[in-house]
């Protein structure tokens, strides 16, 4: 191989790291598997078909709401919605239901995870989140090819989640990201981020993304706008206004932890200015690069923002946010990873799941962002996070709203498998097992404004989870997957195992693309 080409290829891994999961337009990336590959992960038709009601029988049924576990529930399911939920002994079934013998299993709503930027081959990364039983996914920088797998997957010719697609990234002039990972959209005043609210409306976005570097002005031009529309607002509070001001502008979501440092600490003014003196290149052609320099400037203010930590100061803006019903998602994945990348794995069994080429690139890349700190650097960082757990702690106890999300398409982590490790992460910071799985499943369908996921009750999607193992005992025990119900269509064990292998195998086909393919990533994996 050239030395040309490998430069490509790290370079695209580069930007994957950053942006997502490496994806190359045209069909380099989404083509490459067989047909036969492509049908076992695709089509409705090709597993788990059948007509008439399906019952789940003699399950131990969690039903998402927070209510205890119901023992020996029999769950039916017609077409793409549950129509019963009752004690196994007390159920009548009509004539020619199939059943399903699920005694000593354990029954949930899918998983929904609430943060992805998800690129990759179109056999490989909508199956593995369904296959995984993350059944709701919600794209935090839409791409045409979210829209694409959106449609074959309501068709039926596409085994994948339910997908709610953001908006590519709007932020201000310069943003952080350069063009290396595809189109931003970069507005610079009320009149310019109007008409960008305007326009992703049209392309079919069903929310507006906001980013870090906006103006006041334009932030809320955008809030207005976007209600005069009809669609939310959420994703980074901009460094130019309060998490309280944003909140009551109705901010819907606010993804990752940064902003909320800054905003619990007695030295936020003194902060807010140094934020202001902060600078990027607007000629740096490199996301890696600008981003690279964005950690630098930011952490020493971050460490900053701990060192005066406010509890008076964190209840009052909790409570603010309870009250306006702002959600957070935490992301515990992607701060782990930036902030102890010494803990990192060097390997694991999800990996297979994904391009070996773009795997082997992981270490390079998170050395580029992580590199060349100080032994106290390292120490202040890792005080960081664990201060960031302790906020998700206290987030949950004032009764602020929390979803799962991961913001997959960053280095290490795996489609679908990585919302499993989120989980453990939330309970690391505090909350039950109960609490976490209401972050991944009722909490997070109210969040995303899908009042038919989420629970299971009568009435409700099909989306289910069945597990070996009982998740409320350990939180660990949701990767214990016995099957799972993606929209009314039941995989159990043997061609569940059957489509992984296919997924694995797809993966492995796929090329390291070629020099000079044009590039699309999105992501804010890394910002503070």
């Amino acid at each position: 191989m050239s030395e040309a080409t490998v430069g490509a290829q790290l370079g695209v891994a580069r930007r994957g790291f950053l942006a997502g999961a490496a994806a190359v337009t045209g069909t380099a990336l989404v083509s490459t598997a067989s047909v036969g590959t492509a049908r076992a992960v695709g089509a409705r038709a090709e597993v788990g078909a059948g007509t008439g009601p399906l019952a789940f029988t003699h399950v131990t049924v969690i039903d998402g709401s927070g209510a205890s576990p119901a023992s020996d529930m029999t769950v039916v399911v017609e077409g793409d919605r549950i129509t019963a939920v009752a004690p196994s002994a007390r159920i009548r079934l009509r004539p020619g239901t199939r059943t399903v013998d699920l005694t000593g299993k354990y029954l949930m709503p899918g998983l929904i995870e609430a943060h992805t930027h998800s690129d990759g081959p179109e056999t490989v990364v909508p199956a593995l989140y369904a296959l995984t039983g993350v059944t709701t996914v919600r794209e935090m920088r839409g791409e045409p090819v979210h829209h694409e797998w959106r449609r074959k997957i309501r068709s039926g010719e596409l085994l994948g989640p339910r997908w709610v697609i953001g908006s590519p990234i709007v932020d201000g002039t310069p943003s952080l990201w350069a063009a290396d990972v595809g189109p931003t959209i970069e507005v610079a005043d009320a009149a310019e981020a109007r008409r960008a609210v305007r326009r992703v409306k049209r392309e079919g976005a069903d929310f507006v993304k906001v980013y870090s570097r906006l103006s006041r002005e334009s932030y809320f031009a955008i809030a207005d706008e976007a209600r005069r529309q009809g669609l939310p607002h959420l994703g980074h509070c901009p460094d130019t206004v309060r998490i309280a001001e944003a909140s009551a502008a109705g901010h819907r979501t606010i993804e990752h932890l940064h902003a909320l440092l800054l905003a619990t600490s007695r030295h936020e003014k003194e902060i807010r200015r140094l934020l202001d003196a902060v600078r990027i290149d607007p000629n740096d052609p490199s996301s890696l690069s600008r981003y690279h320099s964005w950690f630098q400037q930011v952490h020493p203010l971050e460490w900053r923002a701990v060192q005066g930590y406010d509890r008076g100061l964190s209840d009052a803006l909790f409570r603010s946010l309870a009250t306006h019903g702002t959600t957070v998602v935490p992301t515990l994945s992607v701060h782990r990873t930036l902030e102890l990348p010494d803990d990192v794995p060097t390997r694991a069994e999800d990996w297979k799941y994904l391009p070996a080429w773009q795997v082997e690139s992981w270490p390079d890349q998170l050395a580029a962002l992580t590199g060349g700190r100080t032994p106290e650097q390292k120490r202040q960082i890792r005080g960081i996070y664990a201060h960031r757990l302790r906020l998700v702690s206290e987030l949950h106890g004032m009764g602020v709203r929390l979803a799962a999300g991961t913001d997959t398409g960053t280095g290490y982590l795996v489609p679908g498998f990585a919302l499993h490790d989120e989980l453990a992460l939330l309970a690391s910071a505090g909350l039950t097992p109960a609490e976490v799985l209401h972050a991944a499943t009722q909490d997070a369908a109210r969040t995303l404004g899908l009042p038919d996921v989420g629970t299971v009750a009568r009435g409700q999607a099909a989306d289910l989870l069945v597990l070996d193992a009982d998740p409320l005992g350990d939180i660990r025990n949701t990767r214990s997957i016995h099957g799972v119900v993606v929209d009314g269509r039941w995989i159990p064990p043997e061609e569940r195992r059957h489509l992984l292998a296919a997924v694995e195998k797809s993966a492995a086909q796929t090329p390291p693309p070629e020099e000079g393919a044009a590039m699309k990533g999105c992501g804010c994996g890394g910002h503070p």
